[in-house]
């Protein structure tokens, strides 16, 4: 969704833009983890990935941005991640490659007891007790 925001030649930009300047104005809490911002650094700046790379230093004043947000919280690991990790591991099938980026934001919402993921990404309907939300729906 982010990278959807970002890149003005998606035909999602202007709805996940919204959608985005929606959760920075709002006052009720909306999450991002460490690893959603790295992979979004990730590929924004990629020339192969993305459609007119970014630098590094505009994709971080994006990331800034999203940062300033007054009800924007990052979501980190608690004492209790390993446990956390543990039981996706165990209840969740051929959980592989890169099904595991995915599931170390999955277990940092079950930590922190987030349980609504806006995303594009249909993977995460494999994780129990997440709602899986399409950002353009």
């Amino acid at each position: 969704m982010l990278v959807y925001a970002a890149d003005r030649s998606a035909r999602e930009h202007l709805r996940c833009r919204e959608r985005l300047l929606e959760w920075r104005a709002q006052a009720t809490p909306w999450y991002l983890t460490w690893n959603v911002v790295y992979e979004f650094l990730r590929v924004v700046t990629h020339p192969r990935v993305f459609s007119r790379p970014w630098s590094a230093s505009e994709a971080w004043a994006f990331v800034e941005a999203l940062l300033a947000a007054p009800a924007l919280d990052l979501l980190v690991a608690t004492s209790r991640h390993a446990e956390v990790l543990a039981g996706l591991v165990a209840g969740v099938p051929q959980l592989s490659g890169n099904l595991l980026h995915d599931a170390h934001t999955a277990a940092l919402m079950h930590e922190h007891g987030v349980r609504s993921i806006y995303t594009r990404d249909t993977d995460f309907h494999r994780f129990p007790d997440l709602e899986v939300l399409d950002p353009l729906r």
